[in-house]
């Protein structure tokens, strides 16, 4: 195995970790700059008004992008399993 492949390897890894997990971070950063917005908006300065709903929305996007997440993953993990002859060899 070359140096070359084993950043390949990573550098797929990144990028399949990024798209698994950008789903999620896009909505609970959505949703803290909505309530923070709000909070600012009627001056309400309580630090768990962000936590119930950044924890509603993450479960929410999971259980809606949770079926493609875990096809991207399964995918990338076949992929990479059937790689290792070619690699080996």
């Amino acid at each position: 195995m070359t140096p070359a492949t084993v950043i390949d390897i990573g550098r797929q890894a990144m990028e399949v970790m990024l798209m698994v997990s950008a789903p999620l971070f896009i909505a609970a950063l959505a949703t803290g700059l909505l309530v923070s917005i709000f909070q600012a908006a009627t001056q309400i300065n309580e630090a768990t008004l962000s936590f119930v709903p950044k924890l509603v929305v993450t479960f929410i996007v999971l259980i809606v992008a949770g079926p493609w997440m875990i096809t991207t993953m399964t995918d990338y993990i076949r992929r990479l399993f059937e790689a290792i002859p070619s690699m080996i060899g």
